[in-house]
């Protein structure tokens, strides 16, 4: 008995050993932390060192569209969500790597024993009366498995790729964050383009009305012209509070996108002279070819259909045989009787003969699982298709929209200055003075629109492709590369 409990201690020992490296950070001896990105905004554009997420007093100073999109990155729940849900995942690993290294179990009792009235106590005890004695017993035991046909194989594998999965997802959340803070600003500035155009208008309103009743006080209006202007200017200032509260709402959307309450004060810098791209022409069919390759989202469909075929041959193989290694060394000792060792060592097999056709279904789920994921990949393939269509369009649209709106500002103004000087000279009409003035406030919303709009489209554009970072909304001029 001796040799083999040697050789079982021995087992233990070099168990031990491999186990210490791997054990040198016990919180993460896998180091599976390092398959996830080191903050929910690594991926974008910049090094990690570049995006901190710790803010201090420079949040005083106006904040650029870059610092919107890093604070947005950095507080925004849904890139911490995903993040969080990413390094659940990474955790996960580790238990699937957990299996190829053994497991070592150990035991103590001591116990206090009393017997009476028994053919035991009257042997132990001259009395023949009761008989107490002391017992004491430590238990170790090393198991490891040998071979599975690929159960922790394909277990392991599968956590991986629902790890890549996440990862991806954690990217496509990053991108619709970018997005939506790129929106945001935008809309912003666009909103208060609007209010400004409005208070234009209102101006230009009152200014009519001003006309119509001056030449109604001389005898040369009538009080229908009066009337006209002044209902023209009773609604140019309801357009205009209006554009102030859709003012108020972008600012507050804009909070809400970068992790605040939405009553918080922002000091938001604006985004300088609006130069868009005079043209913008590429083949439609490689640029779709191109966000199939880089869209997150996409990549994260392929990660599921890999995941999910693993755990079909985790589920079959969870049915064949197992065979291990068991090591067991044991120590007894009580107060009645000389103390002793036991050791053991050897080889067990697990052979599961019928599970009320557990197996069988569960393969079957896990297969059908397959179609599925499957299908939702083919879903997501044929929705980054018409994404980057639709916002390809839209940036074509918005390009020559800005061309022709900036046209359509320019007459609207001339034609407003001729129309309200001849009314003011007595040859022309209030209605004339009123569809101009119209037309021009309608003119002045579809400029800013356009301008603001531009940008808005080309940043959904280098989403829809998967490529948006800091370089897609890098100003003319920055040196950083532009999609």
């Amino acid at each position: 008995m001796k040799p083999v409990y040697s050789f079982a201690g021995l087992l233990g020992a070099l168990t031990l050993a491999s186990l210490s490296s791997a054990m040198a950070d016990l919180t993460d001896p896998f180091a599976t932390n390092k398959l996830v990105a080191q903050s929910p905004v690594e991926s974008v554009g910049k090094p990690v060192a570049a995006i901190p997420c710790t803010f201090n007093g420079a949040d005083n100073a106006q904040l650029s569209l870059s610092d919107v999109v890093e604070r947005s990155l950095c507080n925004n729940p849904q890139t911490h969500e995903a993040w969080a849900n990413a390094r659940v995942q990474a955790a996960q690993v580790g238990v699937g790597e957990s299996a190829y290294l053994p497991s070592l179990s150990a035991t103590g009792q001591i116990s206090r024993n009393r017997t009476d009235n028994s053919a035991a106590a009257r042997g132990l005890s001259q009395t023949g009366g009761t008989a107490t004695y002391t017992q004491r017993s430590a238990d170790m035991t090393l198991a490891y498995l040998l071979y599975d046909f690929g159960a922790r194989d394909a277990v392991l594998e599968n956590a991986r790729q629902v790890l890549a999965a996440l990862n991806a997802t954690q990217d496509a959340t990053i991108q619709a964050v970018f997005l939506s803070a790129v929106q945001a600003y935008y809309q912003l500035f666009s909103t208060e383009a609007a209010v400004q155009a409005s208070m234009e208008a209102e101006k230009s309103s009152l200014e009519s009305f001003k006309a119509a009743t001056a030449r109604y006080a001389v005898g040369t209006g009538t009080p229908a012209d009066k009337l006209q202007a002044q209902t023209a200017y009773s609604q140019a200032v309801l357009n205009r509070i209006r554009a102030e509260g859709d003012a108020k709402t972008a600012q507050g959307t804009l909070a809400n996108v970068m992790g605040l309450d939405a009553n918080a004060v922002l000091s938001i810098a604006p985004p300088g002279a609006l130069a868009p791209e005079k043209a913008f022409m590429q083949d439609v069919a490689r640029l779709i070819d191109e966000a199939r390759r880089s869209r997150p989202d996409l990549a994260a469909a392929e990660a599921q259909v890999r995941a999910a075929r693993a755990n079909v041959n985790a589920v079959k193989a969870s049915g064949m045989p197992s065979f291990s290694i068991t090591a067991n060394t044991s120590y007894n000792n009580s107060t009645i009787s000389d103390p002793f060792r036991s050791s053991a060592l050897g080889v067990s097999v697990s052979v599961p003969l019928f599970s009320g056709f557990n197996t069988t279904y569960r393969i079957q789920a896990a297969q059908q699982q397959v179609e599925a994921v499957l299908a939702q990949r083919d879903r997501v393939s044929q929705q980054v298709a018409l994404d980057v269509w639709k916002a390809y369009q839209g940036l074509i649209t918005n390009t020559q929209s800005v061309k022709s709106s900036a046209d359509l500002l320019a007459s609207a103004t001339l034609s407003e200055r001729v129309a309200l000087g001849r009314y003011k000279a007595g040859v022309g009409s209030i209605l004339d003075v009123l569809t101009a003035q119209s037309a021009l406030a309608s003119a002045r919303q579809q400029n800013i629109q356009a301008l603001y709009g531009w940008y808005i489209a080309k940043a959904t554009l280098a989403q829809a492709m998967g490529q948006l970072d800091f370089a897609a909304i890098a100003p003319p001029g920055s040196g950083q590369a532009q999609p």
